[in-house]
């Protein structure tokens, strides 16, 4: 009886352990993640990609109401 309640603590602390080591490889991807979207932003100019909006010029009359 006591060899059954062993092993189900152990499969316990081994989910615990997995999930922990889960957890910080799912950190660690959106770490790494940031910072290729901001090598990318600063470096992706050199490789073709144009961030800049596009610039228009738009001029609309405006009639103000004064007395």
């Amino acid at each position: 009886m006591l060899l059954a309640k062993q092993r189900i603590h152990w499969h316990v602390d081994e989910a615990v352990t997995f999930m922990g080591r889960l957890f910080k490889l799912l950190i660690f991807l959106m770490i790494i993640g940031f910072i290729g979207l901001v090598a990318y932003a600063y470096v992706g100019e050199y490789f073709g990609a144009n961030f800049s909006p596009p610039q228009t010029e738009t001029r609309l009359p405006v009639t103000l109401d004064a007395e």
